[in-house]
């Protein structure tokens, strides 16, 4: 179930990536025609800030980090064009498995999605999600996820694998970041002990998944008190992280 080499090796380029709208909101701010960010400029911005950005960020430098690599690979996702929607990466090894590569939900790394391939499994697996175990249910067009959370609770996620084309890729990548939601959001994968955890700010507060369970950081009311966290979870840097959570606490 694990990827090769070749596909790891780009994937773990973006293992310290969060995947976040504080920056869709701070760039929406821009006076730009066009919201979704080209990758060179993810790059400068990357440099310059520290930071990262949403689903469709993720997959489009995901994308381009595989191309480059010369991986077959391309875009997936559901719900495109609404406020719902979700996007990942296809990467094909050397025999024309697929892997499903999804950074957007903050993956611990891609797994096999090839039913009929002798290393498939159906069994519960570790070490591919932080703080849950999943399973691969693998259907014609179609993949679905279920996650075994510590306290026993199933939730699941279900992917269209078809290609999704360029044009209409671009198109609901340039949607998403013109739809703006008044509830900030960051998640990131983080050391725990022996595993990577999950730790996630929305909406003003923030937690900890572990297989351990939950643990909830103590509440906050001041951006001023908010940015340090974050820069201690994300190395973001401090003033974008100020101007960006002033956004959302005007529409708290």
């Amino acid at each position: 179930m694990f990827a090769p080499q070749s596909i790891l090796s780009a994937w773990r380029k973006f293992d310290l990536f969060p995947m976040e709208t504080l920056t869709k909101a701070w760039y929406f701010q821009r006076n730009t025609k066009r919201k979704q960010r080209e990758v060179s400029l993810m790059k400068e911005h990357r440099e310059q800030y520290g930071i990262s950005g949403n689903c469709f960020d993720l997959a489009i430098w995901l994308l381009d980090e595989f191309q480059k690599e010369g991986i077959p690979a391309y875009p997936i996702g559901h719900d495109l064009g609404t406020d719902h929607a979700h996007v990942a990466i296809i990467a094909q090894d050397d025999h024309g498995r697929r892997y499903l590569c999804d950074l957007g939900d903050q993956w611990l790394q891609p797994i096999l999605i090839d039913k009929h391939h002798i290393e498939f499994t159906e069994e519960k697996l570790r070490g591919f999600f932080p703080a849950a175990d999943i399973q691969v249910n693998s259907r014609e067009g179609e993949v679905e996820i279920l996650y075994h959370r510590p306290n026993g609770k199933i939730s699941k996620q279900a992917y269209d694998t078809a290609p999704i084309g360029q044009a209409e890729f671009l198109q609901a990548a340039e949607f998403s970041q013109n739809l703006l939601k008044p509830r900030p959001l960051l998640e990131c994968r983080t050391p725990y002990k022996s595993e990577i955890a999950h730790w996630e700010f929305y909406n003003w507060e923030s937690f900890l998944s572990t297989t351990e369970g939950i643990f909830h950081d103590p509440q906050r009311e001041r951006i001023e008190d908010w940015a340090p966290l974050l820069h201690e979870k994300t190395g973001y840097d401090i003033q974008f992280l100020i101007e960006a959570l002033a956004l959302f606490k005007r529409e708290k």
